[in-house]
């Protein structure tokens, strides 16, 4: 994949509508109070607040799986997943340059947590489940001190980890059944656990906060109650609340100054506590799981994450949610420009379709279709309607449907039955008059819908994704998984040429610039190509998305191209300018 990337110009990444949700804590808010940091599939991304603009940070070859912020601000760390076997890698970025500063590379499979010393000096590093290992790194010289086994043998996996605000030298972990203080003991290269004592009580820990005085720290639990530990003596202090706990357990918490706690909990709940009997004080309601709470300054501002794929801004005051950023969570489907304009865009995700303003990634419309996945959609010449599914449809069951809409209704005209497979592409003439399906039987059919049958038919031997119409409307391009791209004549359906369309993986969009001259392609192996249409040669690659690449559309003006992804991200990419010049 990087090979096939390096030889030609690579295309700018503009802009990237998406946040992952999932990841704990992923969601991070800048010293310098004007930036945020989150991952999205192999990239971090840093976002300012004040004029919308976005920096990615790529070096990861999977999704990143969580991040930390130095307090000095000089330096985030992001760790990754990997494939069973392989180690997962670890990079400390450079915040003012924005380049990798060290890559870290020692645990397997997967980097559970992370978290800098107070005063940078070192990073400590949590492996997953198949790795079980803490590792703490001096950042000077980019290197491991000492590792351990994270949790005592009769303990379960550990899961999260925390530095002290004071101390380089003291940090907490904590998981299932194992909850601990290590010392690093420098000279002899050692980190020593004391495990704490919680008497009877037995949680899976989630989460770490520890004020900034370091007396004390609290966890979070799956079981929906908090506990609090003394740093000095390693006891339970106390555990709450009794009563009404936190449904679908403690994702993350937040201490602010006044010694209250933001809790966010796994049923969308983000409540304020007080920190003596964690009682609430007030609590607001989210889309779907809380899993990342981050202040701004001392916390009169914070920002909270959803699983929802969400970005609220909320005061300490009012507690009302705002929110600022919104984002698919499943795979996106399809992609559509209205007719002539390049000002927005739509989208269609599972349960919705969504309108966005195409300069400021910001969402303009949401249509909810519960229960049911929209898997194409486009707009109407007039621009006043999207149709979703297409006013002629294709059915998993291979036929084809012609649908005549009115103002409040439709009505079924006509059945076409020929395909063997699903019908995966319809792609409509510009006189309204004749269409070409592309399915997963092999065969790409041309219909006449005036008569309502076959033209011409092509045949190849692949499962077609994906066919477009030639701006001249004389030939179709095609492709499917194979990986091949064909060129076909539409009077007698012969066959042109075929070009290797990718090196690894399916394509699984296409789509050709009005003056006919590029096409663009994306698929399984995350490149974004832009290809001469008669040299048959890829001209640039778009290197950014770490799901597979769903669909692609070059904007009417062919200002920019916006590709979607398996992940639930969309990207916008400028279209390179040296090609509308010629």
């Amino acid at each position: 994949m990087a090979e096939e990337a390096q030889e030609v110009p690579q295309i700018a990444l503009e802009a990237v509508i998406g946040f992952n949700g999932h990841v704990f804590s992923g969601l991070k808010v800048h010293p310098d109070k004007e930036h945020l940091i989150y991952p999205l599939g192999c990239t971090v991304i840093i976002k300012s607040q004040r004029s919308g603009k976005q920096t990615f940070l790529h070096g990861h070859t999977n999704n990143v799986s969580c991040i930390s912020v130095s307090k000095s601000g000089r330096y985030i760390a992001s760790g990754q997943v990997t494939f069973m076997g392989f180690k997962a890698d670890i990079i400390i970025w450079d915040y003012e340059k924005k380049e990798i500063y060290a890559r870290l590379v020692l645990h397997k499979a997967r980097v559970e947590d992370l978290s800098f010393s107070p005063n940078d000096k070192y990073l400590v590093s949590l492996g997953g489940q198949d790795d079980a290992s803490i590792v703490v790194w001096n950042i000077e010289s980019k290197e491991a001190i000492c590792g351990s086994p994270a949790s005592a043998q009769s303990a379960g996996h550990c899961l999260t980890i925390e530095y002290t605000n004071l101390n380089d030298e003291i940090f907490v972990s904590a998981g299932n059944g194992t909850l601990r203080v290590w010392e690093l003991d420098l000279p002899n290269r050692k980190i020593r656990p004391t495990e704490c004592q919680t008497g009877q009580l037995k949680r899976i820990v989630k989460c770490l906060e520890i004020p900034n005085d370091d007396n004390f720290f609290y966890c979070g639990t799956t079981s929906g109650d908090i506990l609090k530990v003394n740093l000095k003596t390693r006891l339970l202090n106390s555990c709450g609340p009794v009563k009404q706990k936190f449904s679908k357990g403690v994702n993350t918490l937040k201490v602010l100054k006044t010694g209250d706690i933001l809790v966010g909990s796994g049923d969308g709940m983000l409540s304020l506590c007080s920190g003596g009997n964690f009682k609430t004080i007030k609590s607001v309601q989210l889309e779907e799981g809380v899993t990342s709470v981050t202040l701004r300054g001392d916390g009169q501002q914070f920002y909270v994450g959803t699983e929802a794929a969400q970005i609220y801004s909320l005061g300490y005051i009012d507690f009302k949610p705002e929110l600022i950023a919104t984002n698919h969570n499943s795979a996106v489907k399809d992609v559509a420009f209205p007719f002539g304009t390049s000002e927005l865009f739509a989208t269609c995700s599972q349960n919705d379709i969504r309108v966005w303003h195409t300069e400021s990634s910001k969402e303009l419309l949401r249509i909810m279709v519960p229960n049911i996945t929209c898997n194409a959609l486009g707009f109407m010449q007039d621009g006043r309607s999207i149709f979703s599914a297409c006013a002629v449809s294709g059915g998993g069951e291979g036929q084809v449907r012609v649908w005549e809409i009115f103002q409040d209704s439709y009505r079924l005209i006509e059945t076409m039955k020929e395909h063997k497979a699903t019908v995966n592409c319809i792609k409509i003439k510009s006189n309204d008059k004749e269409c070409v399906t592309a399915s997963s039987d092999g065969a790409c059919i041309i219909w006449d819908l005036v008569r309502f049958v076959r033209n011409q038919m092509v045949l190849s031997n692949t499962l077609f994704s994906v066919v477009c119409y030639h701006p001249e409307e004389f030939q179709i391009i095609t492709s499917g998984t194979d990986r091949k791209i064909g060129y076909w004549e539409v009077y007698d359906g012969s066959a042109i040429r075929e070009l290797e369309g990718s090196l690894s993986g399916a394509i699984n969009g296409m789509h050709i610039s009005e003056d006919g001259k590029y096409f663009v392609t994306g698929g399984d192996d995350k490149l974004l190509k832009l290809w001469h249409y008669s040299d048959g040669e890829v001209t640039h690659v778009g290197v950014g998305h770490s799901g597979s690449i769903t669909n692609v559309r070059i904007c009417p003006n062919s200002r920019c191209i916006v590709s979607t992804s398996a992940d639930g991200a969309i990207l916008r990419w400028r279209y390179p300018q040296t090609l509308k010049s010629e």
